[in-house]
């Protein structure tokens, strides 16, 4: 199936991100803004469909909000507050999963399955 999902692991603590705020845009416009889940993961794909289509892109993850809500004791200001991913679909035949693992000082993606 054609979509773009994705899903964020906290490494600090070991567990699913849950509550992580989500933007997913194209250019300026903002196509999605969403929370993850208690699995790290939103509901729905962020793209699918006929919304589905060849394009650059950004996920917008809001990393400093999310580690602050959990009571980390972060810099000010934080080293990471908000990590890019800047992308492009290609393919609108495949799936696209860019997961994201976090830390409040380090960031890792991919492209994943």
């Amino acid at each position: 199936m054609t979509r773009l999902t994705t899903h964020v692991l906290d490494l600090s603590a070991g567990t699913p991100a849950a509550g992580m705020r989500i933007e997913l845009r194209s250019g300026s416009t903002t196509l999605a803004d969403v929370r993850t889940n208690s699995d790290g993961r939103c509901v729905q794909p962020l793209l699918e469909g006929a919304d589905f289509r060849p394009g650059r892109y950004s996920l917008i993850f809001h990393v400093s909000e999310y580690f602050k809500a959990r009571g980390a004791q972060l810099p000010d200001p934080p080293f990471l507050d908000r990590v890019v991913v800047e992308f492009g679909i290609s393919d609108a035949t495949s799936h696209y999963h860019v997961p994201l693992l976090v830390t409040p000082w380090s960031y890792s993606t991919y492209r994943g399955s």
